[in-house]
């Protein structure tokens, strides 16, 4: 979002009026908990409006806010039945690794089950110990839990997706510029040998990549600095890994770059995936 409040100013609401997403996943919220709830309580109502719930309450609303003022954020909003909310990563107390990760089980209503990860990974600072210390440790913790996650989806378990900024890029196909961008934090070769394992050893999918092939891009951010959006030089570091299971059931997915520069409300483009479930 680049902050929920400014993605309001710039109409965001106009995006969920019209698109509604059966699992919405947010990331960098950036707001105290009254201001996330009366932005939710619009959303909820524009999903009542649409005929996705029959009132506004009935619409599942889950957000934590992190304990650093100002920074990160995540939220979720899901017109499936809920039947299971968790929050954080075991193992992380620190406040900068609060409002990163939240986990909503829910059920399709022919009864397929899964668990939705709404995730927003440290940005790091090649430049800054401190903040890749921090983004390393997040992501190690991240590994235990998509082991478990992977192992219950293997044995007749909820399958899982994991949707989010995850601040790498994984290759560069997802980068305009890779080889400027070596030695910057999220395409330091340490930080993407993660995804490496993610999709090797611990056998998730990247859909969108999966379902797009070996393309260039397609990019999910953009810098607000120069020219970046305009030229389209971006990075792909939003996306969804998926269990086989699920992944297979992959249709489509969009990115809903928006027209102009001045027509954003973050810096950021949602993706959108459809699943056939």
């Amino acid at each position: 979002m680049n902050g929920i409040r400014a993605a309001m100013r710039k109409g965001v609401d106009a995006w969920a009026r019209a698109n509604t997403p059966d699992v919405w996943c947010m990331q960098e919220v950036r707001a105290p908990q009254p201001d996330v709830d009366a932005i939710f309580d619009g959303f909820a109502a524009d999903y009542a409006e649409a005929g996705r719930v029959e009132a506004p309450a009935s619409l599942t609303r889950v957000n934590e806010v992190c304990r650093v003022k100002g920074r990160a954020g995540v939220g979720l909003l899901t017109d499936l039945e809920t039947t299971d909310v968790r929050h954080g990563l075991p193992g992380l107390d620190e406040d900068v690794d609060s409002g990163r990760w939240i986990e909503t089980d829910v059920r399709t209503p022919q009864g397929y089950t899964l668990t939705v990860v709404c995730v927003y990974v440290h940005a790091g600072n090649a430049d800054d110990e401190t903040k890749m210390a921090q983004k390393y440790r997040f992501l190690d913790a991240m590994l235990t839990r998509m082991g478990e996650l992977r192992d219950e989806a293997a044995h007749g378990g909820r399958q899982a997706v994991l949707c989010g900024d995850f601040n790498i890029a994984h290759t560069p196909l997802d980068i305009k510029n890779a080889k400027g961008n070596v030695k910057h934090a999220g395409f330091l070769p340490e930080e993407r040998a993660y995804v490496d394992r993610w999709l090797g050893e611990y056998e998730f999918v990247d859909v969108m990549r999966d379902l797009a092939g070996d393309i260039q891009g397609p990019y999910t951010w953009w810098s607000q600095r120069g020219r970046a959006f305009d030229n389209n030089v971006g990075w792909r570091i939003d996306y969804q890994f998926a269990t086989p299971e699920l992944a297979e059931t992959a249709r489509g997915f969009v990115i809903d770059k928006a027209p102009t520069y001045e027509a954003r409300w973050s810096d950021h483009a949602p993706l959108t995936i459809r699943y056939d479930v």
